[in-house]
């Protein structure tokens, strides 16, 4: 027999929403409803600006787009010179994510996209899109970050795909509700809290034993893992945030974020395709090395 008690009556919760038998898109409000449908598919024609590299990436400055931009200043730092880039800047709060070009690429709407056209072995360009897939495909094609034997290559693939899994609970759960939702929800806000407090808590007791997410190497994973709970613990993600989930607890999630964030590749992959903050930290386009020192916002910007 079930215990009831567990469970409060009803009436000891405020009234709340009844869902209809079937649901209909209504005006939900927040910071995203202009761009969000239910549906999916291309809403205008547009094509896709193409560089003169064979790596092509679509994307913004989100923690998503970053994880590819950090991975291919990576390379170039390392002296992977095939890994040079050309990056467009997607304003997703545009809706430019939705234009035929992008969709081609990326049937699902999302940044970071990316067309591959001189890929390995050959052959028809080959698209790209969700970032651990970019992460992967690219330490495949050159070699790097992706340890070889078979524990290492395991332990990474185990901490990229759990970025994957978590990250939805950080940015669409708690992200959502603390700093985006049109009203504060009490429930929800403390639902996600409670859970990426676990997920910090999960990293903590890892990174207590291991420099790096799958050891003393430097890979793919901590380049997934980094721009969403390294933001969050460097207090650089919703607003007051950190504060709220008291990150400084989490202090060998500290060490490793400061110490990713001291890398030069990984610095300058935060700036490609940013559109917001500092003018001297926007590079809405990259096409060139050199376009770090010359293309920033500070220097060709006018928001006049």
């Amino acid at each position: 027999m079930s215990d009831d008690s567990k469970f409060p009556p009803e009436k000891n919760f405020p009234a709340g929403y009844v869902p209809q038998k079937v649901w209909e898109d209504t005006a939900s409000g927040g910071a995203f409803a202009s761009i969000n449908k239910p549906t999916a598919g291309a809403q205008f024609e547009r094509e896709l600006p193409v560089g003169k590299h064979p790596l092509q990436l679509y994307s913004l400055a989100t923690p998503n787009g970053v994880k590819v931009t950090i991975m291919l200043e990576e390379l170039l730092a390392a002296g992977h010179s095939d890994a040079e880039y050309d990056a467009w800047l997607i304003r997703i709060n545009d809706g430019d994510q939705f234009g035929s070009g992008f969709v081609e690429i990326n049937p699902n709407s999302k940044i970071p996209a990316m067309m591959d056209h001189a890929p390995k072995g050959g052959g028809d360009p080959v698209r790209l899109f969700e970032s651990g897939s970019i992460l992967f495909y690219l330490a495949e094609k050159f070699g790097a970050f992706l340890p070889t034997d078979v524990r290492g290559r395991a332990e990474t693939m185990n901490w990229l795909f759990w970025q994957m899994g978590s990250a939805p609970f950080l940015g669409g759960g708690f992200g959502h509700f603390y700093a985006y939702a049109p009203v504060k929800i009490k429930y929800a806000i403390d639902r996600y809290a409670m859970e990426v407090k676990r997920q910090m808590d999960v990293l903590d007791r890892h990174l207590a034993e291991n420099e790096y997410m799958a050891g003393s190497d430097y890979t793919i994973a901590d380049m997934a893992i980094w721009p969403w709970y390294g933001r969050l613990a460097s207090y650089g993600a919703y607003d007051d945030a950190g504060h709220f989930l008291a990150v400084d607890e989490y202090e060998h999630v500290q060490r490793w974020t400061k110490q990713i964030g001291e890398r030069p590749a990984a610095r300058r992959g935060t700036m490609v395709n940013k559109a917001f903050g500092e003018p001297s930290e926007q590079l809405r386009e990259r096409h060139d090395a050199s376009d770090f020192e010359t293309q920033t916002w500070d220097k060709i910007g006018d928001d006049s």
